[in-house]
């Protein structure tokens, strides 16, 4: 398993980071018609996914990670909602239709990836590298190089 030193370098982050693309793509496209409130929130929940991911990993203690990994998965949660009452309209056509289910697919994506990583923290013996210091350093580079 890779050791990742910046959230950038993560899947993750990534897919989070092209989610946010494409749903940037999708809103100038959008009919003027979707309220700017709805684009709005939107943005800043799909934009939220990314930022709890960020924000987690440099927090230094794996609960914090954690916390913010199920953050970032309730936006997901929350692009998908919004998204889904977006197709319920009946001025959305079909060719919206086609890119609102592609960012749906890349939400439930970043989604999956959050509650694995979630779930390999769960009964992580490091409490996070703000609290390694030289004995548990040694002690999970050994773990580390058994696997």
């Amino acid at each position: 398993m890779p050791t990742y030193k910046r959230f950038e370098d993560l899947p993750v982050w990534q897919a989070a980071a092209v989610l946010y693309d494409r749903t940037d793509d999708f809103l100038a496209v959008a009919p003027p018609r979707l309220s700017h409130s709805f684009r709005d929130q939107l943005e800043r929940a799909v934009l939220s996914i990314s930022n709890n991911i960020a924000e987690g990993f440099e927090r230094g203690t794996t609960k914090e990670l954690l916390a913010f990994l199920y953050v970032g998965r309730g936006s997901a949660g929350e692009v998908r909602s919004m998204l889904t009452i977006l197709t319920r309209r009946p001025w959305i056509d079909q060719n919206l239709k086609s890119q609102i289910s592609n960012l749906k697919s890349c939400s439930e994506s970043c989604s999956r990836q959050l509650r694995a990583w979630a779930g390999s923290l769960q009964n992580s013996s490091i409490a996070g590298h703000r609290h390694l210091n030289a004995t548990p350093r040694k002690q999970f580079a050994r773990e580390k190089s058994k696997i």
